[in-house]
C-alpha cells in the first residue's frame, strides 16, 4: 500500500502543477510580452541595418511612451539585443522574444 501512495501523490502533485501552467497570462502580461517583443524587433532592425546602439538609444529618447516603466524597458531590450551576437531576422527576435517573455512569467508563478 505505501508503495502505491507515494507514486499517487506525485501524480496529483504533477497534476496540480500542469494546471497552474495552462492558466493563461492576464491581459497585462501579454500587452508587456508582445510590447516587449516588438521593441527588440526594433533594435534588431535597427543593428543589421548598421544604425550604432547611441542611434537607436537617441531614437527611444525622442519617442513618446504611454507609461512611465517603458522608456527605461526599451533601453535595456536595445542594450541587450546590441549586445548579442545574433543576426536573426528581426521577426524571428520578435517570435523568440515573446515566446521566452511568456515562458518567464509561466516560471514566476
Amino acid at each position: 500500500m505505501r508503495t502505491l501512495v507515494l507514486p499517487l501523490a506525485l501524480l496529483v502533485l504533477a497534476g496540480g502543477a500542469f494546471e497552474v501552467q495552462a492558466r493563461e497570462l492576464s491581459k497585462r502580461e501579454r500587452f508587456a510580452c508582445s510590447w516587449g517583443s516588438g521593441i527588440a524587433a526594433g533594435a534588431q532592425q535597427s543593428k543589421l541595418s548598421g544604425v550604432s546602439l547611441y542611434g537607436a538609444r537617441k531614437q527611444l529618447q525622442v519617442r513618446k511612451f504611454p507609461q512611465p516603466w517603458m522608456r527605461m524597458s526599451a533601453m535595456g531590450i536595445t542594450e541587450q539585443t546590441y549586445n548579442s551576437q545574433s543576426r536573426l531576422k528581426p521577426a524571428a527576435v520578435k517570435q523568440t522574444y515573446y515566446e521566452q517573455c511568456t515562458q518567464h512569467d509561466f516560471a514566476r508563478r
